[in-house]
């Protein structure tokens, strides 16, 4: 779609080998474009997610060298919108009523990630060797 203009980019080898280590065959859908318009949109985001899709502002390759914020938007993927959970409509009204650090999206994402990081981290130093 031309709004979402940008590069989809595949995982590296270690890194794919990590996701799906960690969230199962369920990665392999999940498109990530680098440099998109439709993240740029997004003002002061690094990143956003919609269903089967991260979309970031910047390089793929620093996204792939982020654990933390890997972890943060697999995790509103595959956890929020791939279930239903999340939706546009719900997100917004999130950050009407909460904000965005307190949209309860936002905060399962940062806990996730937190929760997990160190062993995701053991995972990807195991896969990049």
């Amino acid at each position: 779609m031309a709004w979402r203009l940008g590069k989809a980019v595949r995982p590296p080898d270690g890194v794919s080998e990590t996701l799906k280590s960690f969230f199962g065959d369920a990665v392999d859908h999940v498109r990530v474009v680098e440099y998109s318009l439709f993240a740029r949109l997004h003002v002061r985001a690094i990143a956003t997610t919609r269903r089967r899709s991260i979309f970031l502002t910047g390089s793929a390759e620093d996204f792939f060298t982020d654990p933390v914020l890997m972890l943060h938007e697999y995790c509103h993927v595959l956890n929020q919108w791939e279930p239903g959970e999340l939706t546009t409509m719900r997100y917004l009204g999130e950050c009407l009523r909460r904000g965005y650090w307190d949209n309860r999206f936002e905060v399962e994402a940062r806990e996730f990630a937190a929760d997990n990081a160190y062993r995701f981290r053991a995972l990807l130093a195991k896969h990049m060797r």
